[in-house]
């Protein structure tokens, strides 16, 4: 295994530590194999062009999608976007600024961009 430990595959932070054969995570609690981190590592690149809302879903082009949280908009008029609010028609873009992986136009807002963890794929 490397010297760096991975990310908590539950909810990515870097704060692991190892103890015994698992590693565990502080933050959350989860606990793994080591064995497991590997072989994820060597699936990260079919991985990591995968997008997930906030609780797992697999987001494509074109899906619609609910707010989960309620989130401030900086610039132009600034306001908030209410919980629950529903956006059609969504764009992946896997290499967003600052984690915002979803380009989409919000209802009373306009063009913008979202992060697919404050999101969930409406059915």
């Amino acid at each position: 295994m490397s010297d760096t430990l991975p990310p908590c595959p539950e909810c990515a932070e870097q704060y692991a530590y190892e103890q015994g054969a698992l590693l565990v995570c502080p933050m959350c609690g989860h606990e793994w194999s080591a064995e497991a981190a590997e072989s994820a590592a060597g699936n990260e690149a079919a991985d990591s062009e995968v997008i997930r809302d906030d609780v797992g879903n697999v987001l494509s082009d074109g899906d619609t999608v609910t707010l989960v949280k309620t989130v401030k908009v900086s610039g132009g008029g600034g306001g908030t976007i209410k919980v629950g609010t529903k956006v059609t028609g969504i764009r992946l873009n896997a290499g967003g600024a600052g984690g915002h992986d979803i380009d989409a136009r919000v209802p009373g807002f306009g063009n913008m961009q979202l992060k697919s963890s404050v999101v969930k794929r409406a059915n």
